[in-house]
């Protein structure tokens, strides 16, 4: 009746090292190291990195902790912060010799103490917000200006290239502030421009121009429609710069919108609030544009003459020259995805997905350029690159492009890693930024911590001295949902800040009531007169439903928090969901294999420890009796 099966206990016991295993790194804590990131997008962070950091440190005299590639940037683990900052100037000495032009992002950054065979079996502590670890935190705004400009181009092209597909001839087409002009020759062709120019584009109004001698359309674009330019833009660099951060190596950053033109980022561990910037600066806008491979410029590139009106001269990787011109052919809005992959000879290539505009201008160009070449490039920081620059070999539809050529799996992963995450919409100015030291998150560390400790230590004495050995039961399946819900979220890589400890000290609350629950249940059973083997079995039977109602609703109330909160709201509903899930693990049936391994195989049970049971007065008017039901003696 009261028995598990071996497996059962197998089970609960791979339960209890697993969590064991996975929750030891948490007690660790944090050593300073200095983090190497790429500061250019063509400039790439690989095993040889390794190598040459490990030789700049040993070389100042140091001598660290290890050196290890994770992700796209290199941690060297350090003993102090004295050696810390030692090790950084050493570094950015021996990977940036031109100050004034950095190759390499030297950054101070804290890491896990936690033990290398903790770490080669991803046994890895939960990273920690803010708050608690100490970082930088940024306000940004977004030039919503900027943005307008940046899209009332892109329709300046777009009337250009409607007129020309409708043989409408005009006098010249020009961008004037936020608005576009369109200059006609007679009455007749304005009226067919505007009726076309109407009908194709909807967020846009077009008038005419006020002085009869000057036949001129103007188009604004409507308020409505600015207001949707401005919340696109802001998305996409806040989808960007979540792109680019993680990539750089940063663990769990915070970025949020905050208002209708703002975002907030925060960067925890990142002590270096110059290096952050630099980080954040780390945002790259993609552009399409077509090479120059007329006379001229091949005569510009060996020297023989200057570069040809309407062009300018870049790098390619490798810092071969090349010519191309300033027209804009497409821009990052227009690509929604970029992956690594293989052409049909089974060369490494870069897919790339458009969206419907750009599939159609690129159908366009591809057709009326092939065997020339396409130049896409990225711009960091007023400098502009060249990933690569392929040959246009047919007409491409489809919003389906393929670029190919001599190179490696590796180069075509990192090529579509830069054309994916690259893109900001509109520029961003820090406004305000905050540094939080790490003594400050220590603090609260051990605040909350404290909060968790104290509050378990009057649950377990309430419980062991109200139910007696079943609280002791209790006491210990609520040690063992601790155990587990840190776990879970160390293996789930979560972030902890202040809210997620608020859950932790709720959830043991929330855990113990359901092993009242059955302790009171077991009571009743006891109290009808049903034996100690039954009391147990029926007790945890029929206290069941109860738990599962009360925890599920529960779940449904943490559910909406998780769906409509955000920031602090959000990270508190995940640990606070999780601690649900792990409560009806330990308080049903750890606590349960624990009752039976202790009561199971005593044939005749006289007694359980539960504490002091109340029976009913025998007759009306007498005074009551109590009975205290324990463990039989030896």
């Amino acid at each position: 009746m009261n028995r598990y099966p071996w497996w059962k206990y197998l089970i609960l016991g791979i339960a209890v090292v697993v969590g064991l295993l996975y929750t030891l790194p948490n007690f660790f804590g944090e050593a300073p190291a200095v983090q190497v990131s790429s500061a250019r997008a063509t400039v790439k962070i690989d095993a040889g990195m390794v190598a040459r950091v490990e030789q700049a440190v040993k070389t100042a005299g140091l001598q660290p902790d290890f050196v290890q590639l994770e992700g796209l940037s290199v941690r060297a683990r350090l003993t102090d912060t004295d050696a810390q900052l030692k090790a950084r100037d050493a570094i950015v000495k021996a990977l940036n010799p031109d100050p004034a032009d950095p190759s390499y992002i030297v950054a101070l950054n804290l890491v896990s103490r936690s033990p290398q065979w903790l770490t080669s079996l991803h046994a890895l502590p939960m990273y920690l917000g803010l708050d608690l670890r100490g970082g930088v935190h940024f306000l940004m705004q977004v030039d919503m200006a900027a943005a307008l400009t940046k899209k009332t181009e892109s329709l300046t092209g777009d009337v250009r290239t409607l007129l020309r597909d409708k043989s409408i001839r005009h006098s010249g087409i020009n961008r004037a502030g936020d608005s576009i002009e369109v200059r006609l020759r007679d009455r007749e062709t304005l009226d067919k421009a505007r009726l076309a120019l109407t009908d194709a584009q909807a967020d846009v109004v077009w008038t005419e121009g006020a002085d009869p001698a000057e036949l001129k359309l103007t188009g604004r674009i409507k308020p409505e429609a600015v207001r949707n330019v401005g919340q696109q833009a802001l998305t996409q660099n806040i989808n960007t710069l979540h792109n680019r951060i993680n990539e750089l190596g940063v663990s769990e950053p915070v970025i949020q919108q905050q208002g209708t033109d703002r975002v907030v980022v925060q960067l925890p561990g990142v002590q270096d609030v110059a290096k952050a910037k630099d980080i954040i600066g780390r945002t790259a806008t993609l552009e399409v544009r077509m090479v120059d491979d007329s006379a001229e410029a091949q005569a510009a590139l060996t020297g023989g003459g200057p570069v040809p009106f309407g062009t300018e001269k870049f790098l390619e990787r490798g810092g071969v020259p090349i010519i191309v011109k300033r027209q804009v052919v497409l821009t990052g809005e227009n690509l929604t995805d970029a992956q690594a992959g293989f052409d049909d000879t089974q060369q490494p290539a870069v897919h790339l997905t458009l969206d419907a505009r750009g599939s159609r201008i690129f159908r366009d160009v591809t057709r009326e350029s092939i065997g020339k070449r396409m130049a896409i490039l990225l711009f960091e920081k007023g400098k502009g690159e060249v990933v690569t620059a392929p040959v246009i070999r047919s007409e491409i539809g489809g919003g389906r492009v393929q670029i190919s050529g001599s190179m490696t799996p590796m180069e075509s992963a990192d090529t579509a890693l830069l054309l994916r995450a690259g893109s900001l919409a509109a520029p961003m100015e820090i406004i305000e930024e905050r540094l939080i030291g790490p003594s400050l998150g220590a603090e609260n560390i051990a605040k909350g911590f404290d909060s968790v400790l104290y509050g378990f230590v009057a649950i377990a004495i309430f419980m062991c001295a109200y139910y007696m050995l079943f609280g002791v039961f209790s006491t210990l399946s609520l040690a063992v949902n601790l155990l587990l819900l840190v776990a879970i979220l160390s293996m789930m890589q979560a972030t902890l800040t202040l809210p997620g400890i608020a859950a932790i000290a709720l959830v043991l609350g929330m855990a113990i009531d359901a092993n009242v629950l059955i302790n009171e249940r077991v009571r009743d059973e006891l109290r009808n007169g049903a034996s100690p083997q039954m009391a147990i079995n029926l007790g945890y039977e029929r206290a069941f439903a109860t738990i599962l109602d009360s925890n599920v609703t529960t779940l449904i109330a943490g559910m909406a928090l998780l769906a409509f909160g955000s920031g602090p709201v959000r990270g508190f509903a995940v640990v606070h969901c999780l601690g649900i899930m792990t409560s009806m693990f330990s308080a049903v049936f750890f606590s349960r294999g624990l009752v039976n391994f202790w009561y199971g195989s005593k044939k005749k049970l006289q007694g359980v420890s539960i504490g002091q049971i109340w029976k009913p007065a025998a007759q009306p008017g007498s005074a009551p009796t109590s009975t205290t039901v324990t463990t039989p003696k030896a």
